[in-house]
């Protein structure tokens, strides 16, 4: 036998230490503590978070909480968190004990007296539908609120936004496929078409994501559409993106009064930048289309974008007016949980990381102007004068409020 030679021995010694002597890499702060809440709002069935995600943070040495069946609509077992690395907790006080708190909808007044003094809480606030005792509350306790609807990226895009509008867009168009069948008393028609048969005619009222999305998969299924938008350069946008040459118009009461007639589906993606959202299809354009066809205002958490559009749920989400079938369900989205929540925690895992990085959720609204856009409840953020205005207060009793906290 050839004996080792003295490199021989030198290198594998060499190699023994450097395996034993590797280490976690160190953070800069603390742990943090996630609390990842069951969702209570009626037909909200999306988690911020998912096993995956969870089982990352605590190989990065966080600490993560899942309340029981907070993943169960999106079929996210609680083995799968536990297994994952989170602790599963029974009652949501013990969840929203944490020091940064996810959730998808806007906690209530309840939820709020269960968070710790000086948490985080990263939701959809919805400030559009809140009142001043809903920030007075926050206040109280200290709590910095990162609306997620308003986060901005680092090029200053909106990645919540985006990612369920490209849902939305794209589940639209099988929503309208449902209902122009037979099964759901629609026209009979398949969505798009086949040889010698002419195609369906859509027609989609905004050319932002949700459009761009609904077009995608109108065209790939076959159908004809027509897109409308009052932004020239929005229209020239999806054009150029979609890569086809597809009718387009700017928003002209003959010229959509028309095209609603023909259409078969009218997908409504008008997108209001501050407030409602302009009705641009009116009762009586409504009342002209073909009885059968299917509206699917998505726009309708705005208000909605066309006349004869109501609120409804995913248990109940149809209603007919002109021989017209109503399709007005706020939260699409979650009608695909599964992949919405995926989506969801592509964007706020490494968030969470880099804040965990950092040294906590004060030290990012310090540190990044991208994510201070977000947030509202925070000193060294608040738009003063904008909170003044929407909740009716005077600057100085904002001030007063701001300054009871510190």
């Amino acid at each position: 036998m050839i004996g080792k030679s003295g490199f021989t021995e030198i290198a594998e010694e060499s190699l023994v230490y450097t395996q034993e002597s590797m280490d976690r890499l160190k953070r800069k702060g603390p742990p943090v503590l996630i609390g990842i809440p069951k969702e209570t709002a009626d037909q909200e069935k999306r988690v911020v978070l998912t096993p995956e995600a969870v089982a990352l943070l605590v190989n990065n040495g966080q600490r993560v909480v899942v309340e029981a069946d907070a993943g169960k609509f999106s079929k996210f077992s609680d083995k799968d968190y536990s297994d994952a690395g989170a602790k599963v907790v029974y009652t949501s006080k013990e969840a929203y004990d944490a020091e940064v708190i996810l959730k998808v909808e806007p906690p209530t007044e309840e939820e709020i007296n269960y968070m710790r003094q000086g948490a985080c809480l990263i939701s959809a606030l919805q400030l559009g539908k809140q009142n001043a005792a809903f920030i007075h509350q926050l206040n109280q306790k200290k709590i910095t609120a990162v609306a997620f609807e308003n986060l901005e990226d680092k090029v200053g895009g909106m990645p919540v936004v985006r990612a369920m509008s490209e849902i939305a867009g794209s589940t639209v168009m099988l929503i309208a496929a449902e209902y122009l069948s037979n099964v759901n008393d629609g026209k009979g028609l398949i969505l798009g078409g086949i040889t010698g048969v002419p195609p369906t005619q859509v027609v989609i009222i905004g050319a932002g994501t949700v459009a761009e999305y609904a077009a995608r998969t109108a065209l790939g299924l076959g159908a004809n559409i027509k897109i409308f938008d009052n932004q020239i350069y929005k229209l020239r946008r999806i054009k150029q993106v979609l890569g086809q040459q597809v009718f387009t118009s700017t928003i002209d009461n003959y010229v959509l009064g028309q095209a609603l007639k023909e259409s078969d589906v009218v997908i409504g993606a008008l997108r209001a930048e501050k407030g409602r959202s302009k009705i641009v299809v009116f009762e009586e354009m409504v009342s002209q289309m073909m009885e059968g066809s299917i509206i699917i205002d998505v726009s309708i958490d705005q208000g909605g974008c066309i006349e004869t559009a109501e609120m409804t749920s995913h248990t109940q989400p149809v209603f007919k007016k002109h021989g017209v079938i109503h399709y007005c369900v706020p939260n699409i989205a979650s009608r695909v949980s599964r992949t919405a929540s995926y989506s969801l925690s592509n964007i706020f895992t490494p968030i969470l990381l880099q804040m965990a990085d950092i040294g906590g959720a004060e030290e990012m609204v310090f540190n990044y102007k991208w994510f201070m856009k977000g947030v509202y409840t925070y000193r060294g953020s608040l738009t003063n004068a904008h909170l003044a205005r929407k909740f009716q207060m005077t600057h100085k009793e904002l001030q007063l409020l701001l300054a009871a906290r510190y």
